[in-house]
């Protein structure tokens, strides 16, 4: 096959992938004919010593090794990794930071290419249909509904996460690392940070912001055209909230999908829309694809508020300059979800030494210190203090605290954690049918 038509399948994956729930389904009808385009079309692999040995191994039985042995099957090798490459800070700190380290201490070479969420499992879906024992890519950055319809599909390879030596670090005591979106990580997922959802408005513009959900539907009536969300990730997840919010509580929602609350919630969520939808930028005809695009429109002054699920995030773009010095995070006194990412370990990986290298050094002290600078990504650790060696315990708390950061102590009083990925699936499609795609 040539390069060209290969291009184009993975283009046809690409397009079944921004489907919400229904993406699964869609691909399917598409696997037989990828699956027969893809069969011996011989695509670019990882290379260097170690690959072909690793590649005869699975996660589980890599896993099983003593950690020495690991070492020496990733040494020489190149990790593919796919993941989000959609905030330049995240990309530095990988492709500058991380890679670098790893190249030198390891000699493993870490390539990061792009794809997240149904993409993700799609690739993987057409790369299993189309009988390949080895697929493309040894680690893929995960949560939630991603990683829910990883295990449904037995795509992921597994357990190995608690063999880490890094693993000891982590805080077990934690819900919000624990459980992914309530999910047991079984071993089929590492942590490697934490984030919580805020909205980020601007101290001059806005100098007293709404604090609740029934503030911001007045604040939105009373101010046409200066609010709306994404049509992302966390667009979605602010409706969720909103969800929680009007329909009796996180607790509601708690424990599996239920799918009468589910309706009740959704219900409470178009009522809420239905009243200030019109208000909203644009009247709510069009949405920001994307946070960054909501961080343009903030920065211009066509809308009041932007938001993210990284309470940091407004930390690090006003430091770039993408954002208003002047701007700052806001958690809504309802609740604002707090969650966990995690890399995880492609069943078909050819190279899951290496993978598990990486995910090993991702958990260390020095990574995760580096990426929780506010001039680098500001992004949550998942370790434990009271674990860590007395040295970098001191480091961590040593480390610079930016006036725009939200206390730690407000943090936890307002945080509600992820609840079954269903509600998430099934709002983001309803959300599309019933509210996007009106006239």
């Amino acid at each position: 096959m040539t390069r060209r038509r290969r291009r184009s399948v993975l283009e046809a994956v690409r397009i079944c992938a921004i489907v919400p729930s229904t993406g699964r389904a869609v691909v399917r009808a598409f696997v037989p004919m990828l699956a027969a385009l893809l069969v011996g079309c011989g695509e670019e692999r990882p290379s260097g010593r170690g690959i072909s040995a690793g590649a005869a191994e699975s996660a589980a039985e890599v896993a099983a090794l003593p950690w020495d042995s690991v070492i020496a099957r990733a040494h020489g090798t190149t990790v593919v990794w796919r993941m989000w490459r959609g905030d330049p800070s995240i990309n530095r700190y990988i492709d500058e930071w991380v890679a670098p380290r790893l190249r030198d201490r390891f000699a493993v070479t870490l390539r990061a290419v792009d794809g997240q969420g149904p993409e993700i499992v799609n690739q993987l879906v057409v790369e299993r249909e189309a009988g390949r024992g080895t697929g493309t890519a040894s680690l893929v950055w995960i949560n939630g509904e991603t990683f829910a319809n990883l295990r449904q599909e037995r795509l992921l390879g597994g357990p190995w996460a608690d063999k880490l030596p890094n693993a000891r670090y982590v805080d077990s005591s934690s819900q919000i690392i624990m459980r992914d979106f309530e999910q047991d990580l079984a071993g089929y997922e590492s942590p490697w940070g934490t984030v919580q959802f805020a909205l980020i408005h601007d101290t001059v513009r806005t100098p007293n912001p709404p604090r609740t959900f029934a503030a911001l539907s007045e604040w939105i009536l009373a101010h046409p055209g200066r609010f709306t969300h994404d049509q992302g990730f966390t667009g979605m997840t602010f409706l969720k909230m909103l969800m929680y919010a009007e329909g009796g509580g996180v607790q509601r929602f708690a424990g599996g999908f239920d799918s009468t609350a589910y309706v009740a919630g959704r219900a409470r969520v178009l009522a809420w829309l239905g009243r200030t939808r019109g208000a909203f930028w644009r009247e709510g005809t069009t949405y920001p694809p994307d946070v960054a695009a909501m961080h343009r429109l903030f920065a211009n002054g066509e809308i009041d508020f932007s938001m993210s699920n990284n309470q940091h995030d407004v930390v690090t773009k006003v430091r770039q300059g993408i954002l208003p010095p002047t701007s700052r995070p806001l958690l809504l006194r309802d609740g604002t979800i707090a969650n966990a990412h995690y890399v995880g370990i492609p069943a078909n990986a050819p190279n899951p030494a290496g993978a598990m290298l990486v995910a090993n050094f991702l958990l260390s002290p020095e990574a995760q210190l580096e990426k929780r600078r506010p001039d680098v990504w500001a992004d949550g650790t998942v370790l434990a203090p009271s674990r860590l060696p007395d040295v970098w315990a001191a480091r961590f708390a040593a480390i610079e605290r930016d006036p725009r950061e939200i206390p730690r102590d407000s943090l936890a009083r307002y945080a509600v954690p992820e609840v079954a990925p269903a509600y998430h699936e099934r709002l983001s499609a309803d959300w599309r049918a019933r509210i996007r795609t009106a006239p």
